[in-house]
Parts: C-alpha cells; sequence; structure tokens
C-alpha cells in the first residue's frame, strides 16, 4: 500500500532487532524512505549468531512461536515466509529432567503430551493438564486482539475491545493472580507445577511474582513451534532482505548518538561519525531505558519514563560451545530443573545474586526438531541460566569468581541428571550480564526490558507512540513485550502509529 497523497516520507529506524527489522519492512512497503541504523555489523539485535569452532552458533533467542505474525509480515509485503526461512515444526516441544531418572517429553501433540504425563505422575494429573491447556487457550483467545494486537491497552480499554461476546474468557484470566498460584488449582505435583511455571522466564520474570495470564503460553507452543533451518538469525536476515528489496537502507557497524529535535519534534539523528540525517519521524529500537537514561540525548530523555534497576527483567549466564556429549539423550530444546525453585528466584530477584541451585537450558542446534539422534562428533549447544540484571553495577555478587563458581553448579547440574559435556576449550563462549550489559546499554543486562512481575506491568510498558512527538518505540522493553513474535508486533505497532500520523497531518 502506498500513498501517493503526501511527498514521501523519511524515518530513520535505530536498531536492527527484530522489532526495527518489522517496523523497516512495514514502513518502507507502504513508501516510505527509510534508512536503519545499527551498531552492529549486522542484523538481529538479540537474535544474534557467533562464530565459534569455524561454525555459526545462535546466541540468543531458540524458540519460534506465533509463526502468524510473520507469515502475515510476509504477505503484506507481497512475499511469502516460507520462500525466505526453511522452517521445520517440532514434534517434540522439549526435553525436561529433574535427576537422572526423572525425564519428561512434551510434544505439540495435545494427546501425546497428556499420555506422557499420565506416564510420569499418574492419570489424575493427565487430566488436570487437559483443563489447564483448555484455560490456557480462552487466556489467549481472550487476548490477542485486545491486547497483543492492540496499541497500548488500558484495563478500561481491554474491556471495550474485548466487547460483550469477548467478556465473558476475560473475565476467566485471573489477571490478578500469580502463575504460580494458578497452576496450583491444576497440578498436585510439584514439578509439573515448575515446568510450567518457567513461562514466565519467557518474559524474564519470576513465576512466583508473573501474572496468571502468562498461561498462554501453554496454548501458543501447542499451536506450534517452528525450528529455522538455518538458525534463528536466518529469519532476521530474511526480514532485512525483504525491507532492502522495497527500497530500506541499512548502514551497519554506526552508531547514533542522539535523536534531534525541532520546535518540539523529532527532526533526525546525529551519527557517531558526526553526520546528521533529518528525517520526519525516528523508530527507536532498543531498550527504552536508553532514552530514559539520556544515552540518546537530552531531548530524547523525556519520551519515555525511567525504570529503575529493580525493576529490571532476567538477565543470563550463556556458554555458547562445540562440545562432546554422553549420557542424556538430547532434543533440540531441554530443561534440567534446579532442586530448589523458589530458593533460585529469591537469589535473583531479592539477593541480587547467581542462583545456587540454577535451572539449566540447552539448545542442542544440531538435533532435529523431533527425537532424532544427534551428531556423533561436537555439537553446536546453547546453554543458559538465569542470572540478576546488575551487569552495569560493580557489586561482589557477580564477579569473576562467583561467576566461576556458578559456572561449576550449572555444569553439575547438568551431570546429575545423567548429562556429560565435553566443551572444546577453543571453541567455547560465556556471556555474562556485564556482556549483555555492554551489548545493549542502559539494561544492566535485563534481556527483556521491564520484568513482568504484577497486573500492573502489562498496562505499564510505553506503546508505540512515545511522549516526544515525532518518536516511536518499538521492542521487547515495550507494549506488547519481550519475545520474537511480540517485538514483531510492535514493530509493526510502531509503523502503523507513525503512518496515519504522518498522512493524517500531511507531513
Amino acid at each position: 500500500m502506498r500513498i501517493s497523497a503526501v511527498p514521501e516520507p523519511h524515518v530513520v529506524v535505530v536498531g536492527a532487532g527484530m522489532a526495527g527489522l518489522v517496523a523497516a519492512l512495514e514502513l518502507s512497503r507502504r513508501g516510505a524512505a527509510v534508512r536503519v541504523i545499527e551498531r552492529a555489523s549486522g542484523p538481529g539485535g538479540k537474535m544474534r549468531q557467533v562464530p565459534l569452532g569455524g561454525q555459526q552458533l545462535d546466541a540468543g533467542p531458540t524458540v519460534l512461536t506465533m509463526r502468524w505474525v510473520f507469515d502475515e509480515l510476509f504477505d503484506a509485503a507481497g512475499s511469502a515466509l516460507a520462500d525466505h526461512v526453511r522452517l521445520a515444526p517440532a514434534e517434540l516441544l522439549a526435553r525436561h529432567a529433574w535427576s537422572a531418572d526423572e525425564r519428561l517429553d512434551l510434544y505439540a501433540d495435545l494427546a501425546a503430551s497428556t499420555d506422557a504425563i499420565g506416564a510420569f505422575a499418574g492419570a489424575a494429573e493427565a487430566r488436570r493438564f487437559r483443563a489447564f491447556c483448555a484455560r490456557a487457550r480462552s487466556t489467549f483467545e481472550a487476548l490477542e486482539h485486545s491486547y497483543m494486537r492492540a496499541a497500548r491497552p488500558t484495563p478500561v480499554s481491554l474491556v471495550r475491545r474485548a466487547g460483550l461476546r469477548g467478556l465473558p474468557g476475560l473475565m476467566k484470566i485471573s489477571p490478578f493472580a500469580t502463575l504460580w498460584d494458578a497452576l496450583g488449582e491444576y497440578f498436585h505435583d510439584p514439578r509439573l507445577r515448575q515446568l510450567f511455571g518457567r513461562y514466565a522466564t519467557y518474559c524474564g520474570a519470576s513465576p512466583y511474582a508473573a501474572p496468571a495470564t502468562l498461561m498462554l503460553i501453554a496454548h501458543v507452543e501447542l499451536a506450534g513451534v517452528w525450528r529455522p533451518l538455518d538458525g534463528m538469525h536466518s529469519l532476521a536476515l530474511a526480514i532485512a532482505a525483504l525491507a532492502a528489496r522495497h527500497g530500506a537502507e541499512f548502514h551497519y557497524d554506526c552508531e547514533v548518538r542522539d535523536i534531534t529535535t525541532q520546535q518540539g519534534r523529532t527532526s533526525g539523528v546525529h551519527l557517531d561519525d558526526g553526520r546528521h540525517l533529518a528525517a520526519d519521524a525516528v523508530v527507536f529500537n532498543g531498550d527504552v531505558a536508553a532514552l530514559a537514561g539520556g544515552l540518546l540525548g537530552a531531548d530524547a530523555r523525556k519520551a519515555c519514563a525511567a525504570t529503575t534497576p529493580a525493576q529490571r527483567s532476567l538477565s543470563a549466564i550463556t556458554w555458547t560451545m562445540c562440545a562432546r556429549t554422553a549420557g542424556f539423550d538430547l532434543s533440540h530444546h531441554n530443561v534440567f530443573f534446579s532442586d530448589d525453585y523458589a530458593a533460585e528466584f529469591t537469589d535473583i530477584f531479592t539477593h541480587g545474586r547467581l542462583p545456587r541451585t540454577p535451572t539449566v537450558y540447552i539448545c542442542a542446534q544440531d538435533r532435529g526438531a523431533d527425537a532424532s539422534p544427534g551428531p556423533q562428533d561436537a555439537e553446536r549447544l546453547l546453554c543458559l541460566v538465569n542470572a540478576p540484571a546488575l551487569g552495569d553495577r560493580d557489586t561482589p555478587t557477580l564477579n569473576a569468581a562467583e561467576i566461576e563458581r556458578c559456572e561449576e553448579r550449572t555444569f553439575q547440574r547438568l551431570a546429575d541428571c545423567g548429562l556429560a559435556l565435553s566443551p572444546q576449550a577453543a571453541a567455547t563462549l560465556r556471556t555474562t550480564p556485564s556482556d549483555w550489559a555492554a551489548l545493549f546499554p542502559a539494561t544492566g543486562g535485563a534481556l527483556y526490558g521491564q520484568a513482568s512481575h504484577g497486573w500492573r506491568t502489562s498496562f505499564s510498558r510505553p506503546g508505540a507512540h512515545s511522549r516526544l512527538p515525532g518518536l516511536y518505540l518499538a521492542g521487547g522493553s515495550v507494549h506488547p513485550g519481550p519475545g520474537v513474535p511480540m517485538a514483531a508486533l510492535s514493530g509493526r505497532l510502531a509503523a502503523t502509529a507513525l503512518w496515519q500520523d504522518l498522512t493524517s497531518r500531511g507531513r
């Protein structure tokens, strides 16, 4: 859709993360002249790849859900997702372990997962699992259009958008309950409560403080988990290429020094090389903490409210590696649970320290999306444990000795569950909260923006419109929240808001 009634608008997109890429594609295919400025050497943001051992390894998000978001995006641009990204559906969603003898696989097929839970925890838990899935589905259906696809909602607008038909479903989503408490209504086996409580970490939150609405993730996964056969980074490359085909210009290894204004309105950006790029509007795809912290200049500081370190989401320590594995048959996604889940989140969010008993996630990137065996030689792995987002602070809880102790505890947890790892020393990269903080300034290493703690956080994230006219916001720190598909939705919302504003006033 190209609007010819007004001159071609010029837009600068700051950041080529998922939201920035989507905004660039949406705006360029509508007819805007788009320039994307990215400080890294390529697109993707947190959806990054790193070279190790002569191979490329995904070192960011590893799960792709809500494929319809990307199907719609490519369709609107006159293309098809399947023509650009090779995707395989997951039959086995994830393999979970609590010890060397306690293992549970969940599947994309509801009946298969029900049978697996029945064999693992008994028929009564299997029945409760089905009831839980029905609740998760109704929660998703109540929030898809009224919240996720909507411009920044409020409690009042949520009810208004739901309408009379949607009101009964909205009343059942338990927005004031925590996820942990809501799960207690369905699961008597503490291991299952722990498993589904982990959904809170997808938003960088604690299950003991996150809202019960996050149970909708169970439905999202049952609706389809996809594995890009060329890595998650291939999705970012595909969107960038399609945006470029529609005329968007990408400038990598280039940093924005500040966002400029004229007569109280955004007028462009200054680059670190001294150039000024004039623009009718700017889309900022970065953590809003960078704006409030003054990292994009004094004029942009007022664009959104500041967040405190106490409001930050989870950070992480990751080990991206090529390693030999033995003793545990890895799937593509694997979770090795802590034996004291509450202590893990108390350590992180209350005491600001690395967990003494961490839960460990491993993405085995060479394993199929089903239960196929892995390679005989070293395989590509991303190993992750949750951590506090204090990477910009001098604290003894994140010093080198504590990080080493966390690494020892992490690999001991894997060994306790039967997995032996032999990493190649020359092909291992450890990334700490301090490293994440350097990659994404003003975050302290928080990977998901503000933690989704309490029902109010669902409405406290800024929307696409900032307080500074002509500056629009996109990314995981704004509505509708973190995660690959949510960030993509935020990019579409920002592009739509910007385009409507420019065309309605005729620039």
